[in-house]
C-alpha cells in the first residue's frame, strides 16, 4: 500500500532540489506504478472529487477522481504540475492565449500509470472520456487553492473559481448516477 505520509514527505524534500518537478516526477511515477497500492490507501474511484493529501504554501498534492465524461474547461496553474495516473485516462488540450481568447497548440492522452509534467504556464483542458472513473494524483509546486489563476470556461479569460469546479464535480456525478439509474446500474 501507498504510504500517503511517507510520499508526501518524500515530494515535500524533492523541494530543494535544482528541478524538484523533476524529482518529483520519479517520486509519482514510482507510486503510479502500482496501481493497486495507490487504490489501497486512497480507495478505489467511485465518485468525482478533488481531495486534498497535503496543502501548503509551497506543495499542494491532490487525489483527482474524474467522473466518466467530464469536462474541466481551460484553465491554468501558474506554477508546475506533475500529473499521474492510478486508473483510467484523462485527455488533455493545451493552449495558448491569443487575440480571440484561446488557441490550441496541442493534446496529450494520459492512462493508467502515465506521468506528465506542466510547466507553470500551460493552459489546459481534461476531459474523462470513459465510461469508468479516472483516479490521478496532482502535484502542484506552489498552493494550488490559494493562488489565484484564470479559466475561460465561458471563452473569455476571468477569476478560476474553486468552489466552481467542485460544482462541476458535483454536477458531473449527478449525470453519471442518473444515467446509471437509467442503465440499471449502481454508481
Amino acid at each position: 500500500m501507498l504510504d500517503v505520509d511517507r510520499f508526501v514527505a518524500e515530494c515535500r524534500a524533492a523541494l530543494t532540489e535544482r528541478a524538484p518537478e523533476l524529482a518529483i516526477k520519479e517520486l509519482l511515477q514510482g507510486a503510479v506504478a502500482h496501481p493497486p497500492a495507490v487504490e489501497a490507501a486512497l480507495g478505489t474511484p467511485s465518485e468525482g472529487r478533488i481531495k486534498p493529501l497535503h496543502h501548503s504554501p509551497e506543495l499542494t498534492i491532490i487525489q483527482v477522481v474524474w467522473t466518466p465524461g467530464l469536462v474541466a474547461w481551460p484553465h491554468d496553474h501558474r506554477m508546475w504540475a506533475v500529473i499521474g495516473l492510478y486508473g483510467g485516462r484523462e485527455d488533455n488540450t493545451f493552449y495558448r492565449r491569443a487575440p480571440e481568447g484561446l488557441a490550441t497548440v496541442g493534446d496529450r492522452r494520459l492512462d493508467r500509470g502515465d506521468v506528465a509534467v506542466l510547466g507553470r504556464d500551460v493552459i489546459h483542458s481534461v476531459e474523462n472520456p470513459l465510461r469508468q472513473f479516472t483516479g490521478a494524483i496532482h502535484i502542484y509546486g506552489g498552493d494550488f487553492f490559494g493562488t489565484p489563476r484564470s479559466d475561460w470556461e465561458t471563452g473569455q479569460e476571468r477569476p478560476y473559481s474553486m468552489e466552481r469546479a467542485r460544482q462541476a464535480f458535483a454536477e458531473a456525478n449527478e449525470r453519471w448516477r442518473a444515467e446509471c439509474a437509467r442503465n440499471g446500474k449502481t454508481g
